[in-house]
């Protein structure tokens, strides 16, 4: 580290501490690693890719820094980004965090009415949108934003003089850069004006999605980032010979820290995919060392290779089941540090040219690392990877903790589990299984909500997470559910529905599900059916998104349904097992509001959604269990 940036210290007779530090000791010791380095690189609309080095990027941030501080904004005021990942988002936060101002994350797919809840309660002053549709959304609702004064644009709808609104200034980021330039001023007076920043400041209000009650903006200051970017470094290999793709939303703590401000830090290339459907395209042309990613991504990855599978001839399924038992044998004496074996390993050589190079393949054939968070993976996913020789190393934390907790360390994997803690993060298990936190990456609290702050903190500073889990004897953490999730049947018996929802969710017949039955008798699983299911249901059929709704009425997709959903938890206490499925033809979506934007279920938007049918299902095995007369 640079004299400037503060190093973690360690005491063997006390807890591991971290020394006070801020995001702009993070960007300084990024940018000192070697200023030539290729820092970020983006796709161009000419289907190029162009990449920046280091000191292109400081240029750039300094110029937007400077010209944000000449207009009519000051030191702690709110600042807001509105648009996808790309690498003008990470230009206009690293401005933002030079120039003492608070970041505003607005999540890209939020409708305009969400969008002036965060800006009217966040008291943004200015922000910073991806294009003429984001800055549609701002116009709209502008008016009834008193302290909105200046709005930039990524890619404006108009040229560079840029327009005003009512009052409101917009200007594109590239005359933001350009007045910027106009100003020159010492690099050295740039930094010191930006170590003025302090540790206990606040860094970012980064609105919770709201599952079951209003966003919250959460307040994380400048030491909260800054030790959990340096205590993730410790857990984390990452180099100046790494490229991470950076795909997931950076209006999410978990994106922002490990694809953003964790690779800065440690020297990685960052590479922006287009977009989130460009993603398997764009990570066999970048060809990443690293890919930080949602379950989604792991769980469709391995939908379509077992799709693949099933659509293959015989001989393709042989080889793919013996590859894949070499790979699981392989994959146990790894992780109980059993040594392989000459045989073993030359099997697994066979195995690896005919099946697990093909799946290197598809990741651009230099991934040395996958990171999963944001929500909990299938043991049965991380294994299969592993198997082939594609690590998947999970961990966990939230929001309210800058986010990271926990993560499994790349020597010593246990599946299950989201790893051990953080240096100098505590874990503890309340009474009613709750995980409770506390650690130097725990929130400052919720932005003008007191109350709600002192709900979440114990005045010993333990931050409850809300997540029901268990340690293990080494303090590898499991989650087993959300607490606000448990099912409690009419007879009293607790079900946590993860679990119950990941078997089901494995079937290449189901596309989401959702176990439901609260004060019930029984719990029931909604299910989206997979087009697998739809091809499966009706064989030579032609299938088309405007059927799907009618077909999933059709009793033959309902028994097929039936049959899979309920021999999936099979191995489940009766209790937990649902009796019913009920089955919808339209996805759950952030649209439709049944998601969040970090696609965590809406549960009770969701039941209100399907009241009638649910309730029709309950009426109908009630009357089914009366005695006849």
């Amino acid at each position: 580290m640079p004299d400037s940036a503060p190093a973690p210290v360690r005491d063997a007779a006390a807890p591991f501490e971290f020394g006070p530090g801020t995001l702009v000791d993070v960007f300084l010791q990024g940018l000192e690693r070697d200023r030539d380095r290729r820092a970020l690189t983006s796709r161009q609309p000419d289907g190029l890719w162009q990449s920046w080095t280091a000191r292109e990027v400081a240029d750039r941030v300094r110029s937007i820094s400077r010209s944000l501080l000449q207009g009519d904004l000051e030191r702690g005021d709110h600042v807001a980004i509105l648009s996808n990942t790309r690498m003008e988002w990470a230009l206009a936060d690293w401005a933002c965090i030079m120039s003492g101002l608070v970041v505003v994350t607005v999540y890209p797919t939020l409708p305009a009415d969400q969008v002036l809840y965060i800006l009217k309660d966040s008291g943004s002053r200015a922000i910073f949108v991806e294009d003429g549709d984001q800055l549609a959304k701002v116009l709209q609702v502008h008016d009834r934003l008193e302290n909105l004064g200046r709005i930039f644009v990524f890619d404006p709808p108009e040229d560079d003089r840029g327009v005003d609104h009512a009052g409101i200034r917009v200007r594109s980021l590239e005359q933001l850069e350009r007045d910027g330039r106009l100003a020159p001023a010492p690099e050295s007076a740039w930094i010191e004006a930006a170590r003025e920043v302090q540790p206990q400041d606040t860094a970012t209000l980064i609105y919770t999605s709201g599952t079951t009650a209003e966003p919250k903006g959460v307040m994380l200051s400048h030491h909260n980032l800054f030790t959990n970017t340096v205590g993730a470094s410790m857990v984390l290999p990452i180099t100046e010979a790494d490229k991470v793709l950076s795909w997931l939303p950076l209006s999410h703590s978990f994106e922002r820290l490990a694809g953003h401000f964790l690779m800065w830090y440690s020297g990685a290339e960052i590479a922006y995919a287009e977009s989130v459907t460009t993603v398997a395209r764009d990570m066999i042309e970048t060809s990443p060392t690293f890919v930080i990613g949602v379950p989604r991504l792991y769980e469709k990855f391995y939908d379509a290779v077992m799709e693949s599978v099933r659509d293959g001839g015989p001989a393709k399924k042989v080889v793919f089941g013996a590859a894949k038992w070499v790979g699981d044998r392989r994959a146990e004496r790894k992780l109980a540090r059993r040594p392989v074996g000459r045989v073993l390993e030359s099997a697994y050589g066979v195995a690896n040219r005919l099946v697990f190079r093909k799946l290197h393949e598809r990741t651009g054939g230099r991934v040395r690392f996958f990171v999963s968070g944001a929500a909990p993976l299938s043991a049965e996913i991380a294994r299969f990877f592993y198997a082939g020789g594609l690590v998947v190393l999970e961990g966990y934390g939230l929001t309210e903790t800058s986010p990271v907790t926990n993560v499994n360390p790349p020597d010593d994997i246990r599946f299950g589990s989201v790893g051990p803690p953080l240096a100098g993060t505590e874990i503890r298990i309340a009474d009613d299984g709750e995980i409770l936190v506390r650690g130097p990456q725990v929130m400052q609290g919720y932005f003008r909500r007191p109350e709600w702050t002192r709900e979440a903190i114990s005045e010993d500073g333990w931050f409850h997470t809300g997540d029901v889990g268990e340690l293990d004897a080494d303090g590898y953490l499991r989650i087993t559910d959300r607490k606000k999730n448990l099912l409690v049947t009419a007879a009293g018996k607790n079900i946590a529905p993860q679990p119950n929802e990941e078997l089901i969710a494995r079937s290449p017949f189901v596309e989401q599900v959702v176990l439901l039955g609260d004060r019930r008798k029984f719990p029931l699983a909604l299910v989206v059916p997979s087009f697998q299911a739809y091809k499966s249901a009706f064989p030579g059929r032609p299938i088309t998104e405007p059927d799907m709704e009618k077909l999933a009425e059709h009793p033959d997709l309902q028994r097929l349904m039936d049959d899979e959903v309920l021999a999936r938890v099979s191995s489940c206490a009766r209790y937990e097992r649902p009796k019913r499925v009920l089955l919808s033809g339209r996805q759950f979506t952030v649209e439709g509001g049944e998601l969040t934007p970090t696609l965590k279920v809406k549960r009770r938007v969701i039941e209100q959604s399907y009241a009638d049918r649910i309730d029709a299902i309950y009426r109908e095995v009630e009357a089914e269990s009366e005695p006849c007369a």
